[in-house]
């Protein structure tokens, strides 16, 4: 790829390793990041090379969410701008959990927002015992609507109920409970988890994982369809724009507490 905000590449096995690669913003993504993010995992799915996807970022943390600036500005666009550019999150998430091939989330530092979005949307989570998720939206005004199919189908209503109410973060152990990570290692032995997933993956026929996949998809979860895209799309655009997510935004980056900050 030749954004350098995204990394990609391809090892003699098969193993397609696509990694976030903006340390200096803890990989937050804006929309540049998001469009390549779709193409890789089109051009990822199409490849009939391509065993396997591992998702990591560069850094400190796998992705703080969505980058600041670029939800600012979006506050400032018009609604019709924002629901297109809330529908491109909604269809690189959708790209992801659709793609035909086993998908890992390789997890150290922090993944929230966004970022925790791109975990749910994984097939297999390994995760540092130092990591930490947060479903964060409502501290800034906004509401986590393009990540909630992908985070509720991993760690059930009730339990969505409250992190999306209280932005709580979770502790890797938290989230090993809850079922959105599936090992949960120390830092230093985070690549030898995600090698022995890989070894197991491997060892499938790759058509039988994509028919796999798809009977997941088709018994048990509804699908994302163009419809719950849409919505989702609708609501984190009207959020953006709202009196709530202009001052949640401002507050967070004039470091100070927003209006409805009781304490």
């Amino acid at each position: 790829m030749s954004d350098p905000a995204l990394l990609v590449t391809t090892d003699s096995r098969g193993i397609a390793t696509v990694t976030l690669n903006r340390p200096e913003k803890r990989n937050a993504l804006d929309d540049r990041q998001v469009r390549a993010l779709t193409e890789a995992f089109a051009t990822l799915d199409r490849d009939p090379d391509v065993r396997a996807i591992v998702l990591a970022g560069r850094g400190q943390a796998f992705s703080a969410g969505a980058d600041l600036d670029y939800m600012q500005r979006m506050a400032s666009a018009s609604e019709g701008e924002n629901i297109i550019d809330a529908t491109a999150i909604a269809e690189m998430l959708r790209a992801l959990d659709r793609l035909g091939k086993p998908t890992i989330a390789r997890v150290h530092g922090a993944a929230y927002a966004a970022g925790i979005g791109l975990v749910a949307a994984c097939d297999t989570v390994v995760a540092s015992d130092q990591a930490t998720f947060c479903v964060s939206e409502v501290r800034v005004g906004m509401v986590p609507s393009t990540i909630s199919p992908y985070v509720i189908a991993a760690i059930g209503a009730k339990a969505a109920r409250h992190y999306f109410l209280t932005a709580e973060p979770m502790s890797a152990a938290d989230a090993l409970r809850l079922g959105l990570a599936h090992r949960v290692v120390a830092p230093a032995d985070l690549d030898a988890a995600v090698e022995s997933v890989l070894s197991a993956l491997l060892r499938g026929a790759p058509k039988a994982q994509g028919r796999a996949k798809q009977l997941i998809a088709d018994l048990v979860y509804r699908s994302v369809d163009d419809e719950m895209v849409a919505i989702t799309a609708r609501s984190i655009a009207a959020a953006r724009a709202s009196p709530e997510g202009r001052e949640g935004i401002a507050a967070f980056l004039s470091k100070r507490k927003p209006s409805w900050h009781a304490g």
